[in-house]
């Protein structure tokens, strides 16, 4: 991982000093004091440049107790020097420039230099305690920006702009918010459901070709004849409504059979398919035996989505 001939510089500096490493894979350091927040963890080894390895023990942010200079740096059990890694800088969004004497690291999206780097003999360091007043400077403008996102209640990037033009809000830093990425928060909060589009022209062809069935209850307000539950039948084609009531909804299945001899017989047309909920009134073997018994179609509608029963919901709420 490290290749870097650092150990003629005096202990002193190697303290205060941060070596940037482009042989090295994520940022790390031994020094559990530098962290301003870490995160114990267990497993997970490094590899030095003499093959030995060096054991993860935590994992956090380099900074003071208000601030954070470097986040995800590794903590490795023995290791003796501060390193940066350049593969890290750059999928930060940093863009890293070397010269023969000094090294500069760029944001990309301003081209604005955040850190400039010296040559040590043959390597080159930045010596952070120089920066303790920059708040998360290693940090990518693309995550900040979707932490004050998070800071401020999720509120969109446009109004995170406006604010930020305005200078409303203390301590907004001045980047460049941009919807670039989907928050997950904000999707499973803030989504709402396709609307059901109403069709403009009956499907059936005749009555009791398809009848769409709901019941409610127990209403508050019982009948006059003391029951507390309604058992409503609309036909699609006519949208003539029956309305039978219960006294338990576990009736629903004794009513709907007595209705269908009765219902057949006046108006002379078989009943073709119904429709109704999950509800266990309406999916349970006696209801599954008589529609297969007398070749009705028994159609469901997705859980959760009494729009595709609307017919008869809609009734059932002017009902109510």
């Amino acid at each position: 991982m490290c290749f870097m001939a650092i150990d003629d510089l005096d202990e002193g500096s190697k303290e205060d000093k941060w070596f940037l490493d482009s042989g090295c894979s994520r940022h790390m350091t031994g020094d559990e004091s530098k962290f301003a927040f870490l995160t114990k963890r267990k497993g997970g080894y490094v590899t030095f440049g003499d093959n030995a390895k060096g054991r993860i023990i935590g994992q956090g942010n380099i900074g003071n107790g208000t601030s954070s200079l470097i986040e995800n740096v590794l903590l490795v059990d023995g290791l003796k020097h501060n390193l940066l890694s350049i593969s890290q800088l750059c999928d930060k969004g940093f863009k890293v420039i070397f010269e023969a004497s000094h090294c500069i690291i760029k944001d990309i999206q301003n081209d604005k230099t955040i850190f400039m780097g010296h040559r040590c003999e043959n390597v080159y360091a930045i010596n952070i305690s120089k920066y303790d007043g920059h708040d998360r400077c290693f940090s990518s403008m693309h995550d900040q920006s979707w932490l004050w996102h998070r800071r401020l209640g999720h509120a969109n990037m446009d109004l995170i702009s406006q604010l930020n033009k305005d200078e409303l809000v203390r301590g907004l830093p001045k980047i460049n918010f941009q919807k670039d990425k989907i928050c997950e928060a904000c999707q499973m909060g803030k989504q709402i459901k396709n609307s059901f589009k109403n069709k403009n022209f009956i499907s059936t062809s005749r009555p009791l070709e398809l009848l769409h069935m709901d019941l409610f209850g127990p209403s508050k307000t019982p009948s006059l004849g003391g029951k507390s539950y309604a058992y409503v039948i609309v036909d699609d084609f006519s949208r003539y409504t029956w309305v039978l009531f219960l006294s338990q909804n576990s009736e629903a299945f004794h009513e709907f059979s007595k209705f269908c001899n009765k219902v057949q017989n006046e108006k002379g047309f078989s009943i073709t398919c119904i429709r109704s909920d999950h509800g266990r009134e309406f999916e349970n073997f006696d209801f599954e035996e008589y529609c297969n018994k007398h070749g009705i179609n028994h159609n469901f509608s997705a859980p959760r989505t009494p729009q595709q029963n609307g017919v008869v919901e809609r009734k059932n709420r002017t009902l109510q």
